[in-house]
């Protein structure tokens, strides 16, 4: 038997809920956790209780624009921050049927215009956890190379997000004097490129 025992549904929402889970600790003594989850109830409880497969929610791209020789980054507004942030270009999978593949292209194209040429396979990882002590909100982290022009053209309304492209020394830059806020996947990319440059994506 698992440690996790029991779920209760404390807030639905199309895009995110809340669940109380009742579970053992390393002592056997009964706790709460809330998590934070874009799965359905039952999906969770397959999960949890009957060891079916933990989909992947979403995509991270880590892109190298080929023709500019640059790192692909993000900025956008996020509400609960309540300010603009730095970070790599992501999205949910759309739904069971689509594969992380198709729902890197589709994001990157939407976020940034670019189109998707290679996706580097060997240096992507199909499932990381982004922020397990909160939730099991997971992604596939796709590095890949691109090409276009940046463009804001196929943005959702409800996306307040500009497209740039950041050269290795820029990366440096940003990475040396801590100048933009950043998320820890934009970090962790930046610092990267600042350091391997192309390389990065060999």
């Amino acid at each position: 038997m698992g440690r996790i025992k029991d779920i209760t549904s404390l807030v639905e929402t199309k895009f995110i809920s809340l669940y109380n889970v009742k579970y053992l600790n390393k002592s056997n003594k009964e706790k709460s956790w809330t998590v934070a989850s874009r799965k359905k109830k039952e999906v969770l409880e397959g999960i949890y209780f009957y060891n079916e497969k933990d989909k992947v929610d979403a995509v991270i791209i880590c892109a190298y624009h080929k023709d500019s020789e640059k790192l692909v980054i993000i900025k956008e507004f996020r509400v609960p921050i309540n300010k603009y942030i730095y970070e790599l270009p992501a999205g949910l999978v759309d739904s069971d049927d689509e594969n992380f593949e198709s729902a890197v292209k589709r994001e990157l194209k939407e976020e940034t215009g670019l189109d998707v040429i290679e996706i580097k396979k060997d240096l992507s990882c199909n499932q990381v956890y982004l922020s397990p002590g909160m939730t099991d909100e997971s992604a596939a982290f796709v590095y890949c190379i691109c090409e276009g022009e940046i463009s804001n053209k196929f943005l959702e309304d409800d996306e307040d997000i500009e497209a740039i492209l950041i050269s290795q020394e820029e990366a440096r830059e940003i990475i040396k004097n801590n100048i933009i806020s950043l998320d820890i996947r934009a970090y962790l990319a930046l610092q990267s490129f600042s350091v391997l440059g192309e390389k990065m994506f060999i």
